[in-house]
């Protein structure tokens, strides 16, 4: 498990630039039972950690000595400098079991791919999931090497689950199909078709996003303590 130590953080509101320019990230945990507290943890360290553990795995919190089993909730950054601005820690409970979401990460090799010119398509990159903090897995493999023709369907029934996991979705859902693959004249007018789509989708998404984060930012820091929250990892009722 991920460590991070972090200290009652004092300092609110428009006065948090100055934490973050000496190296240190204003944040919050909160969780079941528990009052929010605003906290600050080293930039360099924050970083580190997130790297490994993701929004999926547990990370012990030290604050000012006082241990909290944790999932990083949620980060904000800057919408044009992409600097961390704040984060969420979500204190769970072992006993409870959470939902979540995770990355599924594709391995192997279609044969239909390499030896038969067929397109993969990756219609997910997550899957929502149920499981007790201590099982909650980083990623879940999804292994292509049986999608062996064109046309070919991986679902959801077909992932092999680590111990203690359920899934929140239907189990026919696809995860990843082989297409036919298509006529250079089909490539190019296909690829002309998803740059002019991707433009205006990426536009839209960085305004909304740079709305969303920096409200969120100012939010967190002149409104704490705030109430328990758990979009993205919340205890099984």
């Amino acid at each position: 498990m991920q460590e991070l130590k972090a200290k009652t953080r004092e300092i609110l509101g428009k006065s948090v630039k100055n934490l973050r320019k000496g190296g240190f990230l204003p944040a919050v945990v909160y969780g079941d039972g528990m009052s929010s507290k605003a906290i600050s943890i080293p930039i360099r360290e924050f970083e580190k950690v997130f790297k490994e553990a993701g929004e999926s795995s547990l990370v012990k919190l030290d604050v000012d000595g006082k241990p909290y089993n944790v999932l990083i909730h949620d980060i904000s950054h800057d919408p044009l400098k992409g600097s961390l601005l704040h984060a969420d820690f979500y204190a769970v409970r072992m006993d409870k079991a959470i939902r979540t979401e995770v990355e599924l990460e594709f391995v192997g090799e279609s044969p239909a791919v390499k030896n038969e010119g067929g397109i993969l398509v990756k219609v997910m990159r997550e899957l929502e999931i149920e499981a007790l903090p201590q099982d909650l897995p980083p990623s879940i493999a999804v292994d292509i090497s049986g999608l062996d023709k064109l046309e070919a369907r991986l679902l959801i029934k077909d992932l092999k689950l680590p111990k203690g996991v359920k899934v929140h979705m239907e189990m026919d859902d696809i995860v990843a199909l082989v297409e036919t693959p298509r006529s250079e004249a089909e490539l190019e007018e296909l690829a002309k078709t998803e740059t002019v789509a991707e433009v205006a989708e990426v536009k839209t998404e960085q305004e909304v996003k740079a709305e969303e984060k920096a409200k969120k930012a100012v939010e967190a820091d002149t409104a704490e303590p705030k109430k328990t929250d758990a979009k993205k990892a919340e205890p099984k009722k």
